[in-house]
């Protein structure tokens, strides 16, 4: 389960923070159910997080390349690690060089071109 930037800290406010975001889906979730993601957007919310524990990849939304180096060495390969936002083809090699292991490049959908296409259907 990933969530958008907006939506990651609407849910962090709404649960009271990270340590209740995560609390609330262990209470509904039972262990190893599911995966769990969660997004930060701080150097302080990873260190947060990491504190709780209890889920499986975290992703770093829009952190600079000196932040994700610091990001991976503090999870020290104990969880999954994801890199989004901002990814361009341009700087893809940049972002996997700091040791992240997964990164998302939102602008393949939501920057996509559209085809405005229709289909007609005769019955005859």
């Amino acid at each position: 389960m990933s969530l958008s930037t907006a939506e990651a800290r609407n849910q962090h406010a709404a649960a009271g923070g990270i340590e209740a975001a995560l609390a609330a889906v262990r209470q509904v979730w039972e262990e190893g159910r599911i995966r769990i993601e969660i997004e930060v957007q701080s150097l302080s919310e990873l260190e947060r997080a990491l504190a709780c524990g209890g889920f499986h990849r975290i992703m770093f939304d829009n952190f600079s390349l000196d932040d994700l180096r610091r990001a991976v060495a503090l999870v020290n390969q104990r969880y999954e690690t994801e890199a989004s936002g901002g990814v361009r083809l341009q700087t893809v090699r940049a972002i996997a060089e700091t040791g992240v292991e997964y990164i998302s490049v939102g602008a393949l959908t939501h920057s996509a071109p559209a085809l405005d296409i229709s289909m007609d259907i005769s019955l005859e």
